[in-house]
């Protein structure tokens, strides 16, 4: 959730203002957000926003403040990829000819961008985001083991240790069905925004 309402926007704007510096920064930003690895990006972020800066706790659980780290951590890779693919699909649907032709009937720039093209670019972005679910699953594992927090990852990787497999096979049992609700949900919001998908489906 994090990664979507920072990445679309900045998506957005990237390709509006195509070639601008907001669109290269942008760029290299998500760029960035997909190169660094989550086993590097949270010692970082501990390093700074804990150790230096003294903002934010280190690890364990608690409040709210425990939470910012890990999500941010999990975020940033996952926003990264939605960044790239949200400007590279809203460029494609600008292109297209159903948005020159409202364009040309007097709409305003926003309502084109806003109704007429962004709603088809978002059909691959959510679709992408669902898949993305797994290696969110997957990051989150190393993320709970680098910031202590006691969730289903840590408790994996507890599990794994400690040869407790009836455990083992229980976390692994949750992480896929959370999977597939995830793809489910991101299907079914698909087929929201563009209704076409599920008549095709029928």
């Amino acid at each position: 959730v994090l990664a979507l309402i920072f990445a679309v926007p900045l998506g957005v704007l990237a390709a509006v203002r195509r070639g601008s510096a907001v669109d290269r920064a942008a760029r290299v930003a998500s760029l960035a957000g997909v190169c660094l690895p989550s086993f590097w990006l949270g010692p970082l972020l501990m390093l700074g926003f804990s150790m230096r800066l003294g903002w934010l706790p280190v690890s364990g659980r608690g409040g709210v403040a425990h939470l910012v780290l890990p999500a941010v951590t999990l975020a940033l890779g996952m926003a990264g990829i939605l960044v790239r693919l949200t400007r590279a699909s809203l460029l494609a649907a600008l292109g297209e000819d159903y948005v020159r032709t409202a364009r040309a009937k007097g709409a305003p720039r926003w309502r084109a961008v806003g109704i007429h093209a962004l709603r088809n670019a978002l059909v691959p972005v959510v679709a992408v985001l669902g898949l993305q679910a797994g290696a969110l699953l997957a990051g989150a594992v190393i993320t709970e083991t680098v910031f202590a927090w006691p969730g289903l990852g840590r408790l994996l990787v507890q599990a794994i240790q400690a040869r407790d497999y009836p455990l083992v096979q229980g976390c692994v049992l949750a992480i896929g069905l959370s999977y597939v609700a995830v793809n489910t949900a991101a299907d079914v919001l698909a087929g929201v925004i563009d209704p076409r998908l599920t008549e095709d489906a029928r």
